[in-house]
């Protein structure tokens, strides 16, 4: 019996040019303006509240990701001037104004901070170097753009479809990943959502029932369904809009809940690219009461689905693939890795584990000399910040840099490498405190790697309900 591939094969060209049709560029005019303004908002934030020498002048020791050891922070005033450079790309995005050159500039700038400092690890600073990476290749600047104004040529109503797609696969990521890093055990046992919400009684008008276990239960399931189920409710027309409005409530009560920055709005601003790709440009005639705006030629549409796929866009088709791809697998990757990953942290970055984990954890070392014997314990704080030494001492992969660090800083008298040894106590989402790292290991023989590590301890505590008596010892015990 012979099979045919016909039907797949047509269907995959359908595919491909469906890619490439034209859509109204007004919505990727929309998203180049908000993503501008909201970087620059978030350069503002970190000029007011003096985060720059927070993070990256007072620190005398900055963690490092495997592999890219060699990134460090400029020195002195530089890194303010790193910034104000970023805030003035930002600008230049926005107006669109020299946009290629801006949005290359910005986005290797944007990753280069995110680069330096592991312990200021958030999903949405890779969010934004996921999608600043991607608007480098995006013609966002073909309208309503400085540089549109100065060169005629490059001017258009309309973009491939992919640009527009490419961005809402992006944004669906982050929802759908969050989801599935939502069905875990603890999770639906409603845990940290109850740590989290008994902190918060003075939410308004729901925060006195935040103490009782229906609260907890639902608003931890919610999330969960929001994150797995959002994005289809959003390509559908019919209920696109109730989905918008039941997402942009979600991202107000994060916000209001959580200290979590720009990323609330940013969501809400990005949720928008669901909607019909004219729907800026009819607001604007909406808001400019009916008057005429440049509306996009889609009439090439039917010419267009008659033509093959040219060398250069099966390459972009191939490209996108490839990227959705590795966007998909890349959050997968903790299931290959042993125990809890919330506990262990392998695989917990890159994966849009969001706001899954109340850990704390308090750690000590201790540096021997094995020629002379003599050994002494360290308090991280004596070279860390404290924020650095709390991010530590929950991340193992932070601890066995934090342990090599320290060998440094306590040479021998016969030039051998100190012994040094960590002692972590560690609670997660309530439970009650037990060994993180094996304090036998002495972690300068380590290399810090992307493979399992035998040093970490397995968690074995159970989960405890959520009771104030319950934390007042975890915290007791840790301090």
């Amino acid at each position: 019996m012979r099979y045919s591939f016909k039907p797949v094969t047509y269907s995959l060209k359908l595919f491909q040019r469906h890619l490439f049709a034209p859509v109204d560029i007004a919505c990727l005019v929309y998203f180049r303006v908000v993503f501008g303004a909201v970087m620059f908002w978030e350069v503002c934030r970190y000029f007011n509240r003096d985060w720059i020498g927070s993070y990256w002048i007072t620190p005398k020791f900055n963690f490092n990701y495997a592999g890219f050891e060699w990134v460090s922070p400029l020195p002195g005033l530089l890194m303010y001037w790193h910034f104000a450079l970023l805030g003035v790309l930002a600008i230049l995005i926005a107006v669109g104004w020299f946009y290629r050159v801006s949005m290359l500039l910005f986005s290797l700038g944007f990753i280069y901070i995110f680069l330096l400092e592991p312990a200021r690890y958030l999903n949405h600073f890779y969010l934004i170097c996921l999608i600043s990476g991607l608007m480098i290749f995006l013609p966002a600047h073909r309208a309503f753009s400085i540089d549109s104004l100065q060169s005629p040529r490059l001017r258009s109503h309309v973009a491939p479809a992919w640009t527009l797609w490419l961005l809402r696969f992006q944004i669906a990521v982050p929802y759908f990943f969050g989801g599935i890093a939502k069905l875990n055990g603890d999770w639906l046992r409603g845990q940290p959502m109850g740590l989290w919400l008994s902190e918060s009684m003075d939410f308004p008008l729901i925060g006195s029932f935040f103490d009782r276990a229906w609260m907890v239960y639902l608003l931890s399931y919610s999330g969960l369904l929001l994150d797995l189920f959002i994005v289809p409710f959003l390509l559908w027309k019919r209920t696109r809009w109730a989905a918008f409005g039941i997402a942009t409530i979600f991202h107000l009560t994060n916000a209001r809940l959580f200290s979590i920055g720009i990323f609330p709005w940013f969501m809400i601003a990005a949720t928008a690219l669901f909607f019909e790709p004219d729907w800026p440009r009819r607001f604007l005639k909406w808001v400019f009461r009916g008057k005429s705006t440049a509306s996009a030629d889609l009439t090439r549409y039917v010419e267009f689905g008659q033509r093959g796929l040219s060398d250069r866009q099966k390459g972009i088709a191939a490209a996108i693939a490839i990227y959705m791809v590795v966007q998909c697998v890349l959050p997968l990757r903790h299931y290959l890795y042993p125990g809890n990953v919330n506990w262990t942290e392998e695989g917990h970055r890159f994966a849009w584990h969001m706001k899954l984990r109340d850990k704390d954890a308090k750690a000590e070392f201790f540096v021997r000399d094995p020629s002379s014997g003599w050994v002494e314990r360290v308090e991280p704080e004596v070279f860390l910040t404290s924020w650095q030494a709390r991010k530590m001492a929950a991340r193992p992969d932070m601890v066995l840099q934090f342990c090599h660090y320290l060998a440094t800083q306590f040479p021998t008298v016969d030039g051998q490498p100190v012994e040094v040894r960590a002692r972590v106590m560690a609670s997660l989402n309530g439970r009650s405190p037990q060994l993180l790292i094996d304090p036998s290991v002495d972690l300068v023989q380590v290399d810090l790697s992307y493979l399992p590590s035998s040093w970490i301890i397995p968690l074995t505590t159970p989960l405890s309900p959520l009771k104030k008596e319950v934390m007042a010892k975890v915290t007791t015990v840790l301090d």
